[in-house]
């Protein structure tokens, strides 16, 4: 494969993985300039070099964690979606210091420990959402229907007549299968 394919084919990768164009032109110039291109090492670094916009309305955040939720937003969009973290379901505190210790620790995520802190600050505040609004969901009643429930077939008041000389239940029955009256 050639150089010049290699690129193509690389750029259609990033693009299709929502690399920033801009970022993406400007990895692949710096990458032919120095003579030393990979695919491998353009797509890696066109992976972390995306930016993303999906993620939670601002405004339902609180005022006192919105900066913290826009570092959020910044840092952990380089590397991924929004989604994949507020998606993730995770309602465990300490589950939430792994992840992102892990995410620092990647390189070129810009991740400080500083940075972490205020990422697990919004994260924490997020997972304690999400476990309200599971209590809410387990406590809510279920929705009732507004159709009326059909009415149940009345009982039919002809005894079978197998049913009319059975006992009643086990104990009305004496050893050897007679009665016990």
């Amino acid at each position: 494969m050639t150089a010049r394919a290699r690129v193509l084919s690389a750029v259609g990768a990033a693009l299709t993985v929502g690399v920033a164009p801009a970022r993406l032109l400007s990895a692949v110039s710096a990458a032919t300039k120095a003579g030393a291109f990979a695919g491998g090492v353009l797509l890696g670094v066109a992976a972390c070099s995306g930016s993303r916009t999906e993620g939670l309305d601002p405004g339902k955040v609180p005022e006192s964690l919105r900066a913290d939720y826009a570092l959020f937003t910044q840092r952990c969009s380089k590397c991924h979606s929004l989604a994949r973290p507020l998606t993730a379901g995770i309602t465990d505190d300490d589950q939430w210091s792994l992840y992102v210790n892990r995410m620092r620790r990647q390189p070129g995520s810009g991740i400080s420990y500083d940075d972490q802190e205020r990422i697990l600050r919004f994260l924490r505040w997020h997972a304690a959402e999400l476990r309200r609004q599971e209590a809410e969901k387990r406590a809510a009643p279920a929705p009732s229907s507004s159709a009326p429930a059909s009415p149940s077939p009345a009982p039919s008041s002809a005894t079978p007549p197998s049913a009319a000389s059975a006992p009643s239940s086990a104990t009305d029955v004496a050893p050897g299968g007679k009665g016990s009256s």
